[in-house]
């Protein structure tokens, strides 16, 4: 399996980027890689991997760029080259750490959407109190106007993932709400609501925000707009949380004893609420996989990435989220988006 990554994408590229394939490379021996971007930064990181191949160009997708007008002028623009190594079958997966909106249009005009799918969305795996117990929180900000329909869509998909990658049998699906009552809700969640009481998915009714961390289910469905609201509501609560750890304790000698005496228990905290242990944000409906890290990634959560990506190839899971849509239980998916 070789898997493409834009080496030019993200904060930290291309050193962060290049050390987690390496951790990748050494973790999977079964793996290839290709390096997509410029070989004179690159090449000082490789070093001597045998299996990490450079698929050099200079252009590159900036986080300021448009979108789409970006996608379409730089044609040889890293990130748009991963995915082009995807569409011509030369990789099985691409990962990138770039520009969202960008990576969105080049998967769109790259490898396409699966048949049926309107409009694919952004899935990332969020951390809950619970230990080793995520949730797909999708979408996040694929599209900002989203439609009944297409939320119905997302937890079909969202449920093949959670059952294939996250290995929860019979996922439970949760619909992103200002109250746990079925009547609660503008049109768009009301609407949202009746769709997936009536399909054939384990749902378990309306969330609300607040209880998100709490693991209320396995899936939880929002519209892109709230979604990402969400998201970088929860991103920003922990870094403001962690900033105020950090000048609470070391503030004095006291406070420096306890920690150390504490250290591991903090630790432990940390480590479970990082989301970047559980991969990026799966462009979920592209008819390959396409992951989104974290713009601000190191080398760990690249790492995750590709482990993610290994697993979706190996699971098949945009094969079997296509094969579900057009089974006799679930055709109807279709017609309704």
């Amino acid at each position: 399996m070789k898997i493409a990554i834009d080496a030019m994408g993200g904060d930290n590229a291309p050193e962060a980027i290049v050390e987690g394939t390496i951790l990748a490379a050494k973790a999977f021996p079964d793996l290839q890689f290709v390096l997509v971007g410029d070989r004179e930064k690159i090449e000082p990181f490789v070093g001597d991997q045998k299996r990490i191949e450079i698929l050099h160009t200079t252009e590159k997708i900036e986080g300021t760029d448009a979108p789409v007008q970006a996608v379409r002028r730089k044609k040889q623009a890293s990130m748009v080259l991963a995915v082009q190594e995807v569409r011509e079958k030369r990789c099985a997966a691409a990962v990138s750490a770039g520009n969202t909106g960008a990576l969105m249009a080049s998967g769109l005009f790259g490898v396409g959407r699966i048949k049926g799918i309107d409009r694919p969305a952004l899935a990332p795996t969020l951390p809950t109190i619970h230990e080793n117990k995520g949730f797909l929180f999708l979408d996040v900000g694929a599209n900002a106007e989203t439609k009944p329909e297409n939320m119905l869509q997302y937890a079909l998909m969202g449920s093949i993932y959670a059952e294939k990658v996250l290995h929860r049998p019979n996922p439970r699906i949760g619909l992103l709400n200002i109250g746990e009552e079925p009547g609660k809700g503008n049109e768009l969640t009301k609407k949202a609501y009746q769709l997936l009481k009536e399909a054939p998915l384990n749902f378990v009714g309306n969330v609300e925000s607040r209880e998100l961390l709490h693991g209320p289910a396995d899936v939880i469905v929002a519209d892109g707009f709230s979604g990402n609201l969400v998201l970088k509501s929860v991103e920003g609560t922990a870094m403001s949380v962690m900033q105020l750890l950090k000048e609470t304790l070391g503030g004095s000698l006291y406070t420096k004893v306890l920690t150390g005496l504490m250290y591991g228990k903090l630790k432990s905290i940390k480590t479970r609420m990082d989301y970047s242990a559980y991969g990026g944000a799966l462009l979920f409906g592209l008819s390959a996989p396409v992951i989104k890290v974290h713009g601000a990634a190191k080398s760990e959560a690249v790492f995750a990435a590709i482990k993610q990506a290994k697993i979706l190839v190996e699971e098949d899971v945009v094969g079997t989220i296509e094969a579900t849509l057009h089974d006799k239980d679930h055709a109807w998916l279709i017609s309704k988006a």
